[in-house]
């Protein structure tokens, strides 16, 4: 089969069996699955599918409008609390920020204290950045320290501030305690006189990123052994052209226990962040496979003279984590049905050593029978 997206969705002339055995032939070389016959004689009928998922119960995933806003949100736990003060300075052109001091930090350190710093960014932009000391084994300490950010009046009702606190270890990585973001930045104050803000410092073990969101649908048919994964559209995705623009495009791995199968990708669209495709990615995965496979999807960002660079990527699998194990687990709930749901992106931290590891998957398991 071909590598790109049309050949999937356009030109389906294969049968049942040879899908399977096209599936069959990429697992060898990444699974140890030679004994495993996918010959037509062994795809389960809907009832043997359907009971093979069964304990996937459909009343946990009630259906909602994906372009909705989101509802009540649960309690977040805060570690803390972080005062700033807030002021435009007129003749040069930038927002003022004095980051004051903490209170009630958490204790990192075996000592039962910690050693806090503070990272701040004006987002979107995270390329520019600042940091405060170090304050040695202290959990209300007091920083005053200022940070200027050339950002035009104008232009402040589009950023954000993101203030992170790390706690300080000389010889492991910094552990993060928790961050503040601050997303209207008058309604704290018009900024033409210092303003002093309080904030709760929510716990967070990584740094939220930015890098917009992804809509797509899942869809599994149990009987033809296919997955439709549909990328509808991106919303507010990163810049990252000098021009304030993306060039887009959504690559999809199938993946095995760190290892990718198969690829595919969509049409790149040009000079923007709110892309829309809705274009069809299908792959052929047998019902006695599915709970081994996975989906990482990444938004890149195309370059013609250097490299493609990763905007954000997310993941659904049953060993993804939150809204990706979810939106899988409802794809199997209810077979034959487009699940669909807007995901956030994160950060990719670069390429895993695990996609270039040599070895192989375990065998799969054996369908469950009635």
């Amino acid at each position: 089969m071909h590598n790109t997206v049309t050949s999937d969705i356009y030109q389906m002339p294969f049968t049942l069996s040879n899908r399977h055995n096209s599936f069959r032939r990429h697992l060898p070389r990444q699974m140890n699955v030679t004994s495993v016959d996918f010959s037509m004689d062994k795809v389960p009928l809907r009832q043997s599918s359907t009971v093979s998922i069964g304990r996937i119960k459909p009343e946990l995933y009630k259906q909602k409008s994906v372009d909705s806003e989101d509802g009540p949100k649960e309690p977040v736990e805060t570690c803390g609390k972080l005062s700033f003060s807030l002021r435009y300075d007129y003749e040069e052109q930038s927002l003022v920020v004095t980051i004051l001091k903490a209170l009630e930090l958490p204790a990192k350190d075996f000592s039962g204290t910690s050693d806090p710093y503070v990272k701040i960014y004006l987002l979107p932009e995270r390329k520019k950045k600042f940091q405060t000391r170090v304050h040695r084994k202290n959990l209300n300490p007091t920083f005053d320290e200022s940070f200027c950010f050339p950002v035009s009046y104008d232009e402040i009702c589009n950023r954000k501030l993101h203030f992170s606190v790390y706690d300080f270890d000389r010889f492991t990585s910094h552990d993060m305690i928790g961050e503040v973001v601050v997303d209207n930045l008058f309604e704290l104050s018009d900024l033409s006189r210092e303003a002093v803000v309080w904030k709760d410092i929510h716990a967070a073990t990584m740094e939220s990123v930015d890098l917009g969101e992804i809509m797509y649908s899942l869809c599994y048919l149990p009987t033809a052994g296919r997955m439709t994964l549909t990328v509808i559209k991106c919303r507010n995705l990163k810049a990252m052209d000098i021009t304030g623009s993306s060039d887009p495009y959504v690559k999809v791995y199938l993946i095995c226990d760190g290892r990718r199968l198969k690829k595919r990708k969509t049409t790149t669209k040009k000079s923007t962040l709110n892309p829309v495709y809705n274009e069809a990615i299908i792959f052929d995965i047998p019902p006695e496979n599915v709970e081994q496979v996975s989906l990482s999807i990444m938004v890149m960002d195309y370059d013609r003279v250097g490299h493609n660079e990763v905007i954000g990527v997310c993941h659904s699998g049953p060993e993804a984590e939150g809204l990706g194990r979810d939106h899988w687990n409802e794809m199997l709930a209810y077979p034959r049905k487009p699940i669909t749901h807007w995901h956030a992106l994160g950060e990719w931290p670069g390429r895993a050593a695990s996609f270039e590891s040599q070895g192989s998957c375990p065998s799969p398991k054996p369908p469950q029978t009635p």
